[in-house]
């Protein structure tokens, strides 16, 4: 187990270093000029170049980018262009609202996708089956605004049963969530069935059922666990996904989340928020999948970490 933590932990380095790098350079080629942003149009030029000057942005790309990865590793995310705050507060502020959108959009995919995935599996081929599917394919391919007015037209603006915005409450999360686990939920449906089918038809199912097991038994004891691996490992990968911000979702119910400060930032050319929040957001996809290969093993036994 030392050994592998250690191998992960050296991955997980390398792929942040990868990460930072092609997305400096990529703000770095960029045509828009932040400064442009700060000085507003009827700036100078000689206003221009003492702001650049001032930002270190006159420096080459290697400099830049050794100076900005120096402030990282004492724990210096860089400050905020246009905001003039440490981008470590800005992404802290917002950290409890994503973290809070995520675990339950998730927890709604799997509740959803799951069940779906599991009936379509047991009633293969039937017209159950077939509509779980053809559902599935809808809530996959639907534009997430589409999905996100309709709810809260219908349960908030036509029944009042939920805010219209915001956040702060139980109530507030409930069609955010439930946005995103209408939309995730295809994916995870169509995964678990097919995992489920596969399961089904392997050696040790037909010995449980000749044993004398109930179906219940049979499908909850020994299909399922064996079923569910593929799902946390899209699990590790969704946790980066909404990490990273679930930009739509957030500006319809007014979530303020990390997508929507990472959006403005874009808008802005605000470089150190986006990296602030696209090393968040590539930390969350490692974190998330070190998690699935750690929790596998729970689940089944017979997998062991080396």
């Amino acid at each position: 187990m030392a050994g592998y933590m250690l191998r992960r932990l050296v991955q997980a380095a390398l792929i942040l270093l990868g990460v930072s790098l092609i997305t400096f350079f990529l703000l770095y080629v960029l045509p828009a000029d932040p400064v442009r942003q700060i000085a507003g149009r009827s700036a100078t030029p000689q206003t221009v170049a003492n702001i650049r000057a001032q930002l270190g942005l006159d420096q080459p790309f290697i400099v830049q980018y050794g100076r900005y990865m120096a402030g990282l590793l004492q724990g210096d995310m860089g400050r905020s262009y246009l905001q003039k705050t440490d981008v470590a507060t800005l992404i802290a502020a917002r950290l409890p609202a994503s973290l809070l959108l995520m675990a339950a959009g998730i927890g709604a995919e799997l509740v959803i996708g799951l069940t779906m995935g599991v009936i379509a599996a047991l009633w293969r081929g039937r017209a159950v089956d077939s509509g779980l599917m053809m559902t599935s394919f809808v809530t996959v391919s639907a534009p997430q605004f589409v999905v996100a007015l309709l709810l809260l037209y219908l349960f908030a603006v036509k029944l009042g049963w939920f805010p219209i915005g915001g956040y702060g409450t139980p109530a507030h999360l409930v069609l955010p969530a439930l946005t995103l686990g209408i939309l995730g939920s295809g994916w995870y449906a169509r995964m678990m069935r097919s995992s489920m089918i596969e399961v089904l038809r392997a050696d040790f199912i037909r010995t449980a059922r000749a044993k004398g097991l109930t179906r219940r038994r049979v499908i909850l004891r020994h299909a399922m666990p064996n079923a569910i691996l593929p799902i946390i490992a899209m699990i590790g990968i969704d946790i980066g996904i909404f990490m990273g911000g679930i930009v739509i979702v957030e500006g319809v119910f007014g979530w303020p989340g990390i997508g929507q400060l990472a959006w403005q930032a874009i808008q802005r050319v605000d470089i150190p928020i986006i990296m602030g929040v696209t090393l968040v957001s590539a930390c969350a996809i490692v974190l998330g999948n070190l998690l699935a290969d750690l929790i596998t093993p729970l689940i089944n036994p017979r997998i062991r970490i080396r």
